[in-house]
């Protein structure tokens, strides 16, 4: 592989998949990682730990920084985007509103997440129209959040060839084989949804059906997610485990109360340790920097949903003590899974974001889904996922809809577009607050929202 390109480069996670990148020298072939951000300073200081990386492991593929799309993007074999417009300010600043107007505030669900998708959506199909001219025949693998709604815009209004990649269900799957005692990767399990709306059907080991005895244990259920999340009875009554993201449609008041008594939110939280993450890496020399980033990881992680769940925050707790860059999920693994598959050959069951075609019934052909995949050099193939349970239908058509309305407006500039899709969306659901939502955010951030009329 000649070349891979990284738009948003400057991001915290680039120097985990530089970490997944280094470890796969051998089967990738790497030549050359271009990081574009429009940051360059950011994206300078992301190069210098991502040099340390390389080197530690041994590999040999240089790294470079751009501002330049184009000349980021120039003759790429795959182009990863990890764009986040208007910076990790813009999501505080998302989240906070919606705070205000009564709602959680989370940058892939309900207000925040339409703002995020609004302010996105128009610049990554800037982004992929350069791509489509300088490198037409690249893989485009998006990470950029809301990732099932951004897969389908660019599938939809490209030319390229996209994939979505969330590590959402892996560590569900992941967490459910460690609770059984058994490698996830010898569990089948049967999935279904969309990016951050998806569930668990089935868990098989053999013959074995074992999705019995997960729901009889209430303690297990809780032990599956990162936080105290949902009550067991819920995942009993439903016969299916849902992906932690669902808990902001099954417990948004609950979500909107812990982050009141919290005072914060997630993206006010993140934004404080990357300033002061960033603080240090400048002064640091690179092998400083790299052990000041393994602790930031092990911090973030361990305040992952501890503020809407519980009204905590584990930012100054001690971290835990494990190799961030060594475990077993992880978006930049799912990435390097994908990537082998699509350069080696090889052919693996991966759950990624594609059009559904006719995987899952319920939904039109080319809406986006989140299904497992099977993934070799021909791309990825959704496997027949069959028709949703009727208990979460109704909530998938609706969200799927929002999220059609969503992109019908970032590609109009409809403000009133927007206003129907924020009063289609499940956790919305009112005109007047659409109207006051919108309004409030397009005022807050007039650069990136302005083009709604």
């Amino acid at each position: 592989m000649n070349k891979i390109a990284i738009l948003g480069g400057g991001g915290v996670r680039t120097p985990l998949l530089i970490h997944g990148l280094a470890q796969a020298q051998n089967v990738l072939a790497l030549r050359e990682l271009c990081l574009f951000d429009i940051d360059r300073q950011r994206a300078n200081i992301i190069a210098r730990l991502g040099r340390e990386i390389v080197h530690r492991a041994g590999a040999e593929f240089q790294i470079t920084v751009c501002d330049d799309v184009r000349a980021a993007a120039n003759h790429a074999d795959v182009v990863l985007n990890s764009v986040r417009v208007g910076g990790i300010e813009g999501r505080a600043r998302d989240e906070r509103i919606a705070i205000e107007h009564g709602f959680a505030g989370q940058e892939t669900t309900g207000p925040g997440g339409a703002a995020m998708a609004l302010r996105t959506v128009p610049v990554t199909l800037g982004h992929a129209r350069v791509v489509e001219q300088v490198a037409p025949d690249a893989w485009f693998v998006n990470f950029t959040n809301p990732a099932g709604l951004m897969t389908q815009a660019l599938t939809q209004n490209t030319r390229l060839r996209v994939i979505g990649i969330c590590d959402t269900p892996s560590e569900l799957f992941h967490r459910i084989g460690e609770e059984l005692r058994i490698p996830a990767h010898e569990l089948e399990v049967d999935y279904a949804g969309l990016n951050h709306l998806g569930w668990v059907r089935s868990v098989r080991h053999g013959d074995q059906d074992l999705m019995p005895r997960l729901l009889a244990d209430p303690d297990l259920l809780r032990r599956l997610y990162p936080a105290d999340l949902f009550d067991p009875v819920l995942i009993q009554t439903l016969g299916l485990i849902p992906t932690e993201y669902l808990f902001f449609y099954y417990s948004h008041r609950k979500a909107y109360r812990n982050q009141l008594r919290a005072g914060a939110t997630r993206g006010e939280e993140i934004a404080r340790m990357n300033a002061y993450l960033f603080e240090q890496l400048v002064a640091q020399d690179p092998a400083e920097a790299l052990a000041t980033y393994r602790t930031y990881l092990l911090q973030r992680n361990a305040s992952y949903l501890k503020l809407e769940a519980e009204a905590g925050s584990a930012f100054h707790s001690a971290p835990p003590d494990y190799n961030p860059f060594e475990t077993a999920t992880g978006y930049h693994r799912i990435a390097l899974d994908v990537l082998t598959c699509l350069v080696s050959g090889a052919r693996a069951p991966i759950v990624l974001n594609v059009p559904n075609r006719n995987s899952i019934p319920d939904l039109l052909p080319d809406d986006v889904v989140e299904v497992p995949c099977d993934v070799d050099r021909g791309g990825a193939r959704p496997r027949p996922a069959g028709l949703l349970s009727r208990d979460v239908r109704g909530l998938v058509e609706s969200v799927k809809q929002y999220e059609r309305r969503l992109i019908h407006a970032a590609l109009t500039g409809s403000r009133n577009q927007a206003r129907l899709a924020l009063l289609e969306s499940p956790i919305i659901g009112d005109w007047e607050a659409a109207t006051a939502l919108l309004d409030a955010l397009i005022a807050a951030d007039a650069e990136h929202l302005g083009y709604l009329k």
